[in-house]
């Protein structure tokens, strides 16, 4: 979570590209947002949407404001998901294997992630594309286990669209009240990072708990070595 005068200032920031560049300041702002950047998407689409409501981003080539800022947005959002996907895959491994140790983390937990990600890996790709936080992270650990890259990026855009449509939406119905929309989403995020933090909690207990039992496997199978080396 930010304080209220770094986020005053991303967002004046992320108006200001909006206001100045339209679309293209747009699609950008989402691959930034996609790429792990602190750029929410709920003040870049929302306020996108208001610009559609009030004509200031109108039809391009016929097509509807609404459609070509719900494109740019969504396909923005899948570009730099996919780069976030590709630090994963070629720079993640060994990035783990040398820090990992400080996060309980080694060769093997880095399999069991490979294999999770092989059986729900789809399923938590598509779903966290709905929650504030995590949307942006799980491409990290789909590249890390080498998700399939199509099915990556499909279910990436299916995600960010449904999301995307959403905050346009709101924004749209909003209209110069659009800002509203940012309390609610700041107290999902605050559910979000909640069930976050539990789920970490729950994971670091789990590997206290299993590599207290695997050292004392080791000391019991230890110490019956050595009583049979003295009964000899």
């Amino acid at each position: 979570m930010f304080s209220i005068g770094i986020a005053t200032i991303i967002s004046n920031f992320i108006l200001h590209v909006i206001t100045e560049l339209g679309y293209p300041g747009i699609f950008l702002l989402m691959v930034m947002e996609g790429a792990l950047l602190p750029i929410p998407s709920e003040v870049i689409m929302a306020f996108g949407g208001y610009l559609v409501f009030s004509n200031t981003l109108g039809p391009v080539l016929g097509i509807p404001g609404f459609i070509v800022l719900l494109m740019a947005g969504t396909i923005g959002n899948v570009v730099g998901a996919y780069l976030a996907y590709m630090l994963g895959d070629y720079g993640g491994i060994p990035v783990i294997l040398k820090y990992g140790k400080f996060f309980f983390l080694d060769k093997k937990s880095i399999n069991k992630t490979q294999v999770w990600f092989e059986k729900y890996g789809a399923l938590s790709v598509f779903f966290t594309r709905l929650t504030p936080i995590f949307r942006t992270f799980i491409s990290i650990p789909a590249g890390i286990a080498k998700m399939n890259r199509i099915h990556f990026i499909a279910l990436t855009f299916v995600g960010s669209l449904i999301w995307d449509s959403i905050l346009i939406y709101f924004g749209y119905i909003l209209g110069p009240h659009w800002e509203q929309i940012l309390g609610f989403f700041d107290e999902l995020t605050i559910v979000a990072l909640i069930v976050g933090a539990a789920i970490v909690i729950w994971w670091l207990s789990t590997e206290f708990k299993k590599r207290n039992r695997i050292k004392k496997l080791k000391e019991k199978k230890a110490q019956d070595h050595g009583t049979a080396m003295e009964r000899k």
